[in-house]
């Protein structure tokens, strides 16, 4: 299963039953924590999400509704017991907050939390099955967004014409990769005879705050899903502007171009306690636009 589950969808201050920014994605069995705004724990245990799984946390820019969750999170970590190591990507000047947070309430985490510094566009994670990205994006501090990637091989192993043509499981992973077989004596087993096409590797994109940016439209162009924050109507696009953030149709009209598969808007401005006139804008530019809403899991 690759899906997003949505913790917090509101921008600075909580309202309306409506929190701070937080995302848990889902790829198999690996969790991955986007923004840890405040609540962010509750949120997990309210919505039953194993924190236990989670094993990278990454933190867009150092906002407090895109963080201040977060050492609540880690310390009830170690108070429960964890031993894994913790992965945390975000800007260099949080590894001194934590430090300091530590240090006055004399906490030493029982498991190993490493910090790498945010300090480039680049790939962040890379493994067999996934990897995670991060970009720049135009906010009034530095900012990142953030894309996971599915890994899958290019073939998928037919079970039955394996066992027929008595191909050993040893050699499933070259199959996989397109590799044709051949047997002790000397036949050749062509991969197509074998294998079939496996689906394409599907992808996640999660805009944090920004200002209309077009340089995002090929950062993100062709995820399956987008995440981009959508703070105001239409009607505000200057103070969108003035406040490094984006509108509803500005969001869409990064969708539309980059030509990504469905587009999730979030990041509400408090001000506004009805949410469905920005499903309707974005939708006049993106069809396929959805509020990303609380306790919702939105799968690729």
């Amino acid at each position: 299963m690759f899906g997003v589950t949505i913790l917090g969808n509101n921008s600075a201050i909580p309202a309306y039953d409506r929190h701070p920014t937080a995302q848990v994605v889902t790829l198999n069995d690996q969790l991955f924590l986007i923004d840890c705004g405040e609540g962010t724990q509750m949120q997990i245990a309210r919505y039953r999400i194993r924190r236990s799984k989670i094993h990278h946390i990454f933190i867009s820019h150092l906002h407090g509704d895109h963080y201040f969750g977060l050492i609540g999170l880690i310390t009830s970590m170690g108070l429960l017991g964890r031993e894994q190591e913790l992965h945390l990507y975000a800007p260099p000047a949080l590894k001194e907050i934590i430090d300091l947070q530590l240090r006055v309430a004399d906490t030493t985490l029982p498991f190993p939390l490493v910090f790498h510094p945010l300090e480039r566009e680049g790939l962040l994670v890379d493994t067999q099955k996934f990897s995670v990205s991060c970009f720049a994006t135009q906010h009034r501090i530095a900012c990142w967004g953030f894309i996971i990637r599915e890994k899958r091989k290019p073939r998928k192993i037919d079970k039955e014409r394996v066992l027929q043509y008595d191909i050993p499981a040893a050699y499933y992973e070259r199959l996989k990769n397109g590799d044709d077989y051949e047997t002790k004596n000397g036949e050749l087993i062509r991969n197509e005879w074998v294998t079939i096409p496996n689906k394409a590797p599907r992808s996640y994109a999660f805009c944090a705050d920004t200002k209309f940016d077009e340089s995002l439209i090929e950062k993100t162009q062709g995820v399956n899903i987008l995440y981009h924050e959508a703070t105001y109507l239409k009607d505000l696009s200057e103070r969108a502007l003035a406040r490094f953030h984006s509108t509803t149709v500005q969001a869409a009209t990064i969708a539309l171009r980059a030509g990504v598969g469905r587009l999730l808007i979030g990041h509400f401005s408090s001000k506004y306690e009805k949410l469905d006139e920005f499903r309707t804008e974005a939708r006049s530019i993106f069809p396929d636009t959805d509020l990303a809403i609380e306790g919702v899991t939105y799968r690729l």
